[in-house]
């Protein structure tokens, strides 16, 4: 039993349609193992996904951010310069790798070097969804100053 019907769930609940579509495509990843990856932290902010696309040139290879999904795409021109292959060892067949980003989390930047595409995540959580520091006032009498936003700056 690979699918789930989340329909009674949408009917009682208000705001978590995001968790509601990250549960309905877990199941729905792509199992062709190509191109290999890997997902690497490295520090608290940072991370790093690195795909091995060799024999790609960055023109044919497509980063895109959409909606907290990243999707890279790489497109291989099929022109063969007239070689005959003995033996073809090499994948050189275009592909589509989708990966689901948290929030706040950013594309800080891409870059191709000795055939591995490098894709540097940062995340950047905003002042409004810090923790912040609530202090507690009040006076003997229990009388509570309430803080209006002239007071909280």
């Amino acid at each position: 039993m690979r699918t789930f019907d989340l329909t009674p769930l949408y009917r009682s609940t208000v705001g978590f349609d995001r968790v509601f579509d990250l549960l309905d495509t877990m199941g729905k990843t792509d199992t062709s193992g190509y191109p290999p990856y890997n997902i690497e932290r490295v520090d608290e902010n940072d991370y790093r996904i690195t795909l091995a696309v060799a024999g790609f040139a960055d023109d044919e290879l497509d980063v895109e951010l959409h909606e907290n999904t990243l999707t890279v795409t790489g497109n291989r021109s099929e022109t063969d310069n007239g070689r005959t292959f003995l033996h073809q060892g090499i994948a050189g067949r275009s592909f589509q790798r989708r990966f689901q980003l948290a929030e706040h989390v950013e594309v800080a930047g891409a870059s191709l070097v000795n055939g591995l595409l490098n894709i540097e995540l940062r995340r950047e959580i905003p002042e409004s969804a810090k923790p912040r520091k609530i202090s507690i006032g009040g006076d003997k009498a229990g009388n509570v100053k309430v803080l209006k936003d002239a007071d909280a700056a």
